[in-house]
């Protein structure tokens, strides 16, 4: 798991939804341990975007996160997706 990304992402979270950082283990269930709802998700969404500087497309994709360590991989991803975009791929 990328460093860079868990502490971006951890700090955000702590921030914008008051959680203790002993919250901020990669095996936290978002809902279940976090007790964040559907409408907390999206204002999550808006956090990581202005966070990590990107637009997330793959709103789908979305519904597959149970986990922190599936958001900091959901980055990953859509970071890696958005180089090839740029680079013309």
């Amino acid at each position: 798991m990328p460093e860079k990304i868990w502490k971006t992402v951890a700090s955000a979270m702590i921030e914008e939804f008051e959680l203790e950082p002993g919250q901020m283990v990669p095996e936290a269930r978002i809902k279940d341990d976090l007790g964040l709802d559907s409408l907390d998700v999206v204002d999550m969404v808006i956090v990581l975007e202005t966070a990590f500087d990107f637009k997330i497309q793959d709103k789908a994709a979305l519904k597959k996160i149970i986990t922190m360590s599936d958001v900091v991989d959901f980055i990953v991803a859509t970071m890696a997706a958005e180089k090839v975009e740029a680079a013309g791929g």
